[in-house]
């Protein structure tokens, strides 16, 4: 026996006389992750003997069920999951265990007011201090609930666990016995991925991501791909329900300072971590890290508290009214709820803050695509389409919240496999989600590239970036801006309002002979469209027509020319040779925008307009 336990001789078991303590019909908890007691839980499973209906219940673990040399389950208990990880899967097939679908964040109530009742908690902790205390380490969670409310505690004790800070500690007073062991903590690592569209996602994942945010990164290989991106940024901080070894460089690097949080500045608030020797070596007593009960992390009011909050979860499938599936996939369990409403909820309510759901557009095989028209049998509605802001794929990122189902399934047609947007279409007019006319020409990825940031002459800085379909609604409003002559000018004929079919040919391209930009201000999800350009080419003269929109109030400040500069960009480097306008002999600024767009500019005029060509 170890000597920092002498004090607490009276408390001492083995593994197998600690699982003798288990009887008949009762519910026992198990320690989360990486810091599930394994000892007690393989002397359990060895006992010739095992009591009667004894139910384990669990968040995530690890060795918790045995498995035979070809993967079947052989658990002589049945399990209560609210996590359905590597651990549990086959027993959940084999009907040997059950998902509980359910918040994470929910679960302490649901202990607390007897609906869940613990008789006996299995946990994991550190040695003991000086003063009889010890911590439950790298995994806090839901365990402090089930410590505080069950009849019978039962803890392996660890000096290999790390001693962590914040609110994580209990008195050796409240445990009932103690199993010592001196093992390593069991480690996990996210494997490295070579996969381009898991990196694509988290490239445009980073590109969301602001200086002085705060992060919520969850378990996804995804999530946690996306943190290798940011290493460009200043005073990231986290507020999230787990921690991995992706947060390692950015620490290294200090660009997780979390000086700009606005609640627990500087600290890396979490509740469980799931990582590597030296990630626990770097939480070891270090004030910097704060890990607190899981209820008290996802409660929706402190995540909104933090300025700049970002939620990055992952799915397997969402649908084109916006309802994501995160914990079931073509009839099978994976993964859970966790805290993803607590998280996403709260971001969306954090100035300036971002939920995220990600998703690759195919399954692995490329053969389904998981943007879906309607969530499949068997495919449960984990995050509701009201709560959906951000979603994001390899092909690009749509923003839906505030948006109808028309332009929900317009924007994520957008960032479906280009080889499923054509059925998507079809189908999205079949349920009657799109008008029969909508027509979508961009088979392509978004080309985050071909974005450039510009200041005018005003100081004022926007984003020339690729049109898409969904910017209808903002190509709508500036059109309402224009004066009358303004529209005469443009369109050559009087016109009130746009159709659906003049809409669609201002923001829907194909990029290959028809080319649009336009000019927004503001945040993805406030963008106002204040400039819309674009080019049809002829591929007889190789030359291009070129056409203008420019909201009335941003005019005189170089919108005009940086937006003809960037498209005359794009042109040159399609091998365009350059542009032609017919323009209204009474339309002065856009003659002037031509007649200065360079040194060879051939100007022809008949009695109704202006013919201008513009070589580069």
């Amino acid at each position: 026996m170890s000597h920092y336990l002498d004090p607490y001789a009276s408390k001492i078991l083995t593994a197998s006389a600690a699982a003798r303590k288990v009887v008949d019909g009762q519910r026992v908890f198990l320690g989360t992750a990486c810091a599930t007691p394994v000892s007690i839980v393989q002397a359990l499973e060895a006992l010739p003997n095992p009591p009667a209906d004894v139910e384990f219940v669990h968040f995530l673990t690890t060795g918790a069920v045995p498995h035979d040399a070809d993967g079947t389950c052989i658990t002589k208990y049945r399990h209560r999951s609210f996590f359905v990880g590597q651990d549990v899967r086959m027993a959940v097939k084999q009907g040997l265990a059950e998902y509980l679908p359910i918040s994470l964040a929910r679960v302490p109530q649901l202990i607390e007011n007897g609906r869940l009742p613990i008789d006996v908690a299995l946990i994991q902790v550190s040695s003991p201090d000086e003063f009889g205390y010890v911590s439950m380490g790298i995994s806090v969670d839901i365990q402090m609930c089930a410590v505080n409310n069950a009849k019978l505690v039962i803890a392996e004790v660890n000096p290999a666990m790390p001693w962590t800070m914040g609110d994580s500690t209990v008195h050796i007073d409240q445990i009932d016995y103690l199993v010592p062991v001196e093992t390593p903590v069991t480690e996990y690592r996210h494997p490295q991925t070579s996969d381009e569209v898991v990196k694509q996602i988290a490239r445009y994942i980073a590109g969301t991501i602001s200086d002085g945010s705060t992060l919520q990164i969850g378990l996804g290989r995804i999530p946690n791909e996306a943190l290798k991106y940011l290493e460009d940024r200043k005073d990231l901080g986290i507020h999230s329900d787990v921690i991995t070894d992706a947060i390692i460089p950015l620490l290294e690097k200090k660009i997780l300072t979390g000086r700009r949080k606005s609640s627990q500045k500087g600290k890396i608030v979490t509740s469980f971590a799931l990582g590597s020797r030296r990630l626990y070596d770097m939480i070891h007593r270090n004030p910097l890290f704060s890990f607190q009960p899981i209820d008290v992390v996802a409660l929706p009011d402190t995540i909104a508290a933090q300025t700049k909050m970002v939620s990055i979860t992952q799915s397997f499938a969402i649908d084109l009214t916006g309802q994501a599936c995160s914990d079931q996939f073509a009839g099978e369990f994976y993964s859970g709820i966790a805290v993803q409403g607590e998280f996403l909820r709260g971001a969306s309510r954090s100035p300036g803050g971002k939920p995220i759901i990600c998703l690759a557009s195919t399954t692995d095989d490329g053969e389904t695509s998981r943007v879906r028209p309607l969530l499949l049998a068997g495919e449960g509605v984990s995050i509701a389409r009201t709560d959906v802001h951000y979603v994001i794929t390899e092909y690009g990122i749509a923003y839906i919240f505030g948006k109808t189902i028309r332009e929900r399934a317009i924007a994520l047609i957008e960032i479906a496999h280009p080889k499923f947007r054509a059925w998507l279409l079809d189908e999205a007019k079949k349920l009657g989600y799109l008008p029969a006319d909508q027509r979508l020409e961009n088979m392509r990825a978004y080309p985050v590239e071909d974005e450039r940031r510009v200041t005018l002459k005003n100081s004022k800085e926007v984003l020339l970036r690729p049109a898409q379909s969904s910017d209808g609604p903002g190509i709508r409003s500036l059109f309402f801006k224009l004066p009358a002559g303004d529209v005469y000018t443009r369109f050559f004929r009087r016109v009130k309002a746009l159709t659906n079919k003049d809409i669609q040919r201002l923001c829907n391209y194909s990029y290959e002979n028809e080319v649009g930009f336009v000019a927004v201000t503001g945040p993805r999800e406030e963008e106002v469209i204040v400039g819309q350009c674009c080019y049809f080419v002829n591929p007889s003269t190789n030359l291009a027509e070129t056409a203008f929109l420019v909201d009335p109030a941003w005019q005189g400040t170089g919108l005009g020319s940086a937006m003809q500069r960037r498209m005359a960009e794009h042109a040159k480097a399609n091998g365009l040779r350059g542009f032609e306008a017919e323009i209204l002999p009474e339309n002065a600024k856009m003659l002037a925008l031509a007649r200065g767009f360079s040194s060879n500019v051939v100007v022809a005029k008949d009695e109704d307009c202006v013919h201008v060509t513009m070589l580069f």
